[in-house]
């Protein structure tokens, strides 16, 4: 029994925040300097627990030989994977976690997965990084394919797994200057915030995927799945047209279809919505958006002749 438990005192429920945006934008990178903002000592990144970093629990996406496979491992779409990181959470007595995601609706849904409660505070990268930053993430990720794990490189590259991909370390001086030098007045202690900045290292790898997979999985192949799943959800329903629209957070589909008489609009809407989406996230690791499921007019059955 804990000395809290012993003088009826609660422990305070586990804080949960969340940073997010498209992917190759620097997030990992960045993932410091917002856990030091925010005096989180835990991160969850692309499947691995960090905690102070050290690599406390879980695998990397980055060993993965494909997109999709490391799409589903950074969701913990296996059970025994994301249990394995649960439980480590939980012995830890973790005060604070930072998810990192490339949408809200993915940080979401690893906070449900991990049985965390849903983030209290959402950043985005564009609320620490410049635009000119951001773009210098993605060319650097397009066209030399690395990524950066936030971890010091010792635990990358003495590893016999992650060591087949790892690159270089790199480290970076993160600064309270910038959040806290306004407080003080006298110039001396804010230059003494500078001094003591702290050093973080970071791990900088090549993943085993290639960089341009996701561009493989084309519109027409995600079409095609979508045409798939609604003829097994309900196969009187007609598909007039599919149309797919891929943004920063992810693709968005608008659905135009014919139903039968007599089929509840609404709840047929929203059913089918949810088929859908599951259907093609377990199938390809992608997340979707929003589908928009439009009805444009209900089937009246011709009368039977004698």
């Amino acid at each position: 029994m804990s000395i809290g438990e012993i003088f009826g005192l609660k422990q305070k429920p586990l804080q949960v925040f969340a940073f997010f945006g498209p992917s190759g934008t620097g997030k990992s990178f960045r993932a410091k300097l917002v856990a030091q903002k925010y005096h989180i000592k835990a991160i969850i990144d692309d499947g691995l627990l960090i905690y102070e970093d050290n690599i406390l629990a879980g695998h990397s996406a980055k060993l993965e030989d494909s997109y999709m496979g490391a799409v589903r491992v950074a969701l913990f779409d296996d059970k025994k994977h994301r249990d394995s990181v649960a439980l480590a959470i939980q012995q830890k007595q973790l005060k604070k976690i930072l998810l990192l995601g490339t949408s809200e609706k993915m940080v979401n849904k690893i906070a449900m997965r991990l049985q965390l409660p849903l983030p209290e505070k959402y950043i985005r990268i564009e609320d620490i990084a410049t635009p000119q930053q951001i773009e210098e993430a993605r060319i650097s990720r397009q066209i030399e394919g690395k990524h950066v794990i936030p971890v010091r490189a010792y635990e990358v590259k003495e590893d016999g797994k992650y060591s087949r991909i790892f690159v270089t370390k790199v480290k970076v001086r993160l600064s309270k200057k910038k959040f806290f030098r306004h407080f003080f007045k006298n110039e001396e202690k804010k230059n003494q915030l500078e001094v003591n900045a702290k050093l973080f290292e970071k791990s900088v790898v090549r993943p085993a995927f290639s960089v341009t997979a996701r561009k493989n999985i084309s519109q027409a192949h995600l079409a095609s799945l979508a045409a798939g799943a609604i003829a097994v959800f309900n196969s009187t329903i007609r598909l007039k047209s599919l149309n797919i629209k891929a943004d920063k957070t992810g693709y968005r589909f608008f659905v135009t279809i014919d139903v039968p008489f007599g089929e509840p609009l609404t709840e047929l809407s929203k059913n089918l919505k949810a088929y859908v989406t599951s259907s093609i996230e377990k199938k390809t690791g992608i997340l979707l958006e929003d589908i928009s499921i439009i009805v444009d007019h209900v089937l009246v059955s011709a009368p039977k002749t004698a």
